[in-house]
């Protein structure tokens, strides 16, 4: 929600003493408080500011006296629900139930992802769906800061049966978290994060705790569970967000660190080696070699370095398979001694050594197993952090996009049958709303023809008769349902209702017309592109005029049309037909609704 700057924010007022206690009223009923904890939560010298999201929602935030973000409301008036920010919560971390999840999916929450189920380590109980709840990082026999604040996406009851096959989906829509930009509104934002504090009982206060299932109350069995969900291939795992949860866990949750000796580290790296020379070396021709030792070793040897080694079951960090850790110490002696087995073969220059064959064919090269390598988790990861990042690309673009409806209203000869049908003759209507209302009315009246079902008597009934009639042709005894629909539609009045994510639709009389874009030829043989219709989409002349200058890198002009009194073009020099185009899908108007043409070839033959 805030994780982009805020699109407006108004000035910054003070709250009056009346309008304070109010919300200090309403924050003690709504999370249960005692009048001295809302003293700490809605201190004195309290501050408002109204505000809009980066995707236009307006919102108040309620600031202390300091300047710290304490509490904040979505929509539109003063009924939204108060939501906490981290520094109230981090002020009363018990004033919402919680949900913990691994170090590594911190990162991606204070990014802007909301929690998927896999992520999730412990709850409260009860969760219901819309609830408002806090997200920690998860610490064995601890439980952190809240880092987050959102509403659940699921019942504390989904996640508890939610078993290795069907842990997928979303757990929280997060609001609001540490790090985000209303967060960094706060003079305090620089403040260093709480430690982690000493868990309660099962049931306290707070309510009980519930571990997710299979993994035990001490928090042993936590990443043996979290790497097998994650790092089995399956079909469901498809999720971004799933995806990046479930590979990040695996090199950053704290109890997943395995402990190698230098023999088992230096095992490590000649089975990564090995790895290579079964792939990427293998397919390197002759013509590579020589090449250096650190090309060898930063482009073949560690990322092919093994994630889950010597059958140990669970992922070990990367930065323990180091060559520093090995019983080699250096990349030098590790490659002589892959040469002394017949791995590679090596020549020593000025006190170094190049790597000048290889040999695939090598008997332990034939007989290694592959494995999974960390070259692939993070191909994999990478590839779930693009498709996260398309996704939330698309669902930003859906939401800013004009959302255009077609709509009519009952006149002339249709209003005598809505009045017949028992509704409003002043509502506007949709196709699906028209659709429903005569499929109702025919059941009602008994039209539907007996032997063709398709075919509606419309002349047993005189006000339905009345609203298909075309003027000029003889009365139809029945029709065909979509012939009928067509002429009621065709007999009623045209509007259209263009709408913007949280603001206010706007409906006005007549259809819908798209934008004209049109490059023409003026003034002899130059070429200019003018743009017409926008007024309907909310934008004004002006500012298209300066936005399209500056995009276009060209001169702008906004004049009347000709014969209108009201409307008006606004032209750009040149052939600019593309860059209007993504100029006004920028600003929301869908694609479908841009009518582009280039006029310009046809005058000059």
């Amino acid at each position: 929600m805030f994780k982009k700057p805020l699109a407006d924010a108004k000035t910054i007022a003070s709250l009056r003493g009346s309008d304070r206690r109010k919300l200090k009223q309403r924050v003690v009923a709504d999370f249960g408080l005692q009048l001295e904890e809302g003293e700490l939560l809605v201190p004195e010298g309290l501050q408002s500011q109204k505000i809009s999201t980066h995707l236009n929602e307006p919102g108040v935030v309620y600031l202390s006296q300091e300047g710290d973000p304490l509490w904040f409301s979505l929509g539109k008036g003063t009924d939204g629900a108060l939501i906490p920010t981290v520094y109230t919560l981090w002020k009363k971390p018990d004033l919402l139930p919680f949900l913990s999840t691994p170090a590594a999916v911190v990162p991606k929450l204070t990014g802007g992802a909301d929690l998927m189920i896999p992520g999730v380590v412990q709850h409260s109980v009860p969760l219901a769906v819309d609830q408002l709840a806090a997200v920690t990082q998860y610490h064995r026999d601890r439980r952190g800061p809240p880092l987050a604040v959102g509403r659940m996406a699921v019942t504390s009851d989904t996640l508890r049966e939610a078993d290795e096959k069907d842990r997928k989906g979303k757990a929280v829509y997060v609001l609001h978290t540490w790090k985000d930009c209303l967060w960094s509104m706060g003079v305090s934002s620089k403040m260093d994060v709480p430690e982690p504090r000493e868990v309660p009982r099962p049931e306290t206060e707070e309510g009980p705790i519930v571990q997710q299932e299979g993994v035990d109350a001490e928090g042993d069995d936590l990443v043996d569970e979290t790497a097998k969900l994650q790092l089995e291939d399956t079909p469901q795992s498809t999720g971004g967000q799933q995806d990046i949860a479930a590979e990040q866990t695996l090199e950053s949750a704290e109890p997943a660190a395995a402990v190698l000796s230098p023999e088992d580290v230096s095992s490590c790296l000649r089975s990564a080696l090995l790895q290579a020379l079964q792939t990427t070396l293998s397919s390197l021709p002759p013509s590579t070699f020589p090449i250096t030792a650190s090309t060898l070793w930063s482009n073949h040897v560690l990322p092919a370095r093994p994630v889950q080694p010597l059958g140990a079951g669970v992922p070990v960090d990367i930065g323990v398979m180091d060559i520093k850790q090995s019983t080699h110490k250096t990349v030098k002696v590790f490659l002589k001694a892959c040469a002394k087995e017949g791995l590679i073969k090596l020549k020593e220059t000025k006190g170094d050594v190049v790597i000048t064959a290889v040999y695939p064919a090598h008997p332990a090269v034939a007989g290694h197993r592959s494995h999974k390598t960390v070259q692939s988790v993070e191909e994999k990861r990478g590839k779930a952090e693009e498709r996260q990042r398309k996704e939330q690309e698309a669902e930003e673009k859906r939401r800013s996009e004009l959302r255009i409806a077609e709509l009519w209203k009952p006149h002339g000869p249709t209003v005598g049958w809505f009045v017949a049908a028992e509704k409003d003759t002043s509502h506007l209507y949709s196709v699906a709303d028209i659709k429903e209302v005569f499929n109702a009315y025919v059941v009602v009246k008994g039209l539907v023809n007996a032997q063709v079902q398709q075919y509606i008597n419309v002349g047993q009934d005189d006000a339905l008769a009345q609203a298909v009639h075309v003027k000029g042709e003889e009365q139809a005894e029945f029709m065909k349902r979509e012939d009928a629909l067509r002429q009621i539609r065709e007999h009623m009045q045209v509007w259209h209702e263009i709408r913007t994510e949280g603001g206010e639709p706007v409906t006005r009389k007549g259809a819908a017309r798209p934008i004209s874009v049109v490059v023409k030829i003026r003034q002899g043989r130059k070429a200019c592109t003018l743009i017409t219709g926008f007024e309907t989409y909310g934008l004004a002349a002006d500012d298209l005029a300066q936005e399209l200058r500056k995009a276009c890198a060209s001169s702008t002009a906004v004049e009347p049309l000709p014969g209108k009194t009201t409307d008006v073009e606004v032209m750009v020099q040149g052939k600019q037909i593309k860059a209007v185009t993504d100029l006004l899908v920028s600003k929301g108007v869908p694609a479908r609704w841009i009518k582009s043409e280039d006029l310009s070839a046809s005058k000059k033959k």
